[in-house]
């Protein structure tokens, strides 16, 4: 169990590394994040969260980055979800909408919104009918952690079989709740290397679909599980498709 103080400074490194990819150093949490400490002190509570496996100090740098289970901490105990701001969720409908009147499958619409939308990875697809839909791919050849082209083609291989994975994938679900895994925890072994926020969803007429956003480990989780979550809101109101068909010749002049 991590002291208020260290989840404190687990909580700076994350959102440092999230937005810059560069290992954390001490120096940075005093400037940055107006921590009332001296560096020295900082530097040992950072050797103390490496100890309890939250960091890790990759060996060409000083700087410290967050493990698995650092960011299972901060997941899990340290970060605030929220809501979308109401501009957010206005534009994320008519986005949807413009999508949709542009004739577009509903899975495609969804991986391609949910891939803008988050700068990561999106799938998604409705179940039993091995309709699947992926679209962000090259947005994760901008990340640092996916130079490495073996890692991205893992992951391409992996999308291309997750019709046959994905029985083993909603049983890791529990319910309609969405699901953050990070890292290892990852079912799809191929894409351990990221961190997938994924939820099942529910048409009116029945259909049951699944989306998901993958990313690196450093991806925005609150956000990214946001953006979820408001969508399969959407998809669930029974006015969804006389809002389509009222609106997808307006939509048109947008």
């Amino acid at each position: 169990m991590l002291t208020v103080r260290q989840g404190k400074i687990l909580a700076s490194i994350v959102e440092e590394y999230t937005g810059t990819a560069v290992p954390v150093s001490s120096s940075v949490i005093v400037k940055k994040y107006h921590v009332d400490l001296s560096p020295a002190t900082i530097r040992n509570e950072m050797y103390e969260l490496e100890r309890k496996g939250c960091l890790i100090k990759p060996h060409i740098s000083a700087g410290r980055i967050p493990s698995d289970k650092g960011y299972r901490h901060f997941v899990d105990h340290l970060l605030k979800f929220g809501e979308l701001t109401k501009n957010d969720q206005k534009r994320l409908q008519v986005e949807m909408l413009k999508l949709k009147a542009q004739n577009t499958r509903l899975s495609r619409t969804l991986a391609k919104l949910l891939s803008t939308t988050s700068s990561c990875l999106a799938f998604s697809g409705i179940i039993g009918k091995d309709e699947y839909y992926d679209f962000g791919m090259h947005t994760l050849l901008d990340d640092p952690e996916f130079k490495e082209l073996d890692e991205v083609s893992k992951i391409s291989s992996s999308l291309d079989m997750i019709d046959e994975r994905i029985g083993d994938l909603l049983k890791q679900l529990e319910g309609s709740k969405t699901k953050i895994f990070i890292g290892k925890e990852n079912p799809i072994k191929e894409i351990r290397q990221c961190s997938m926020i994924v939820s099942p969803y529910r048409l009116k007429d029945g259909k049951q679909g699944v989306v998901a956003i993958i990313g690196p480990k450093r991806m925005k989780y609150g956000r990214n599980r946001n953006l979820i979550d408001f969508v399969k809101k959407i998809l669930g109101r029974k006015e969804w498709m006389l809002i389509f068909v009222v609106s997808s010749n307006t939509l048109n002049n947008l």
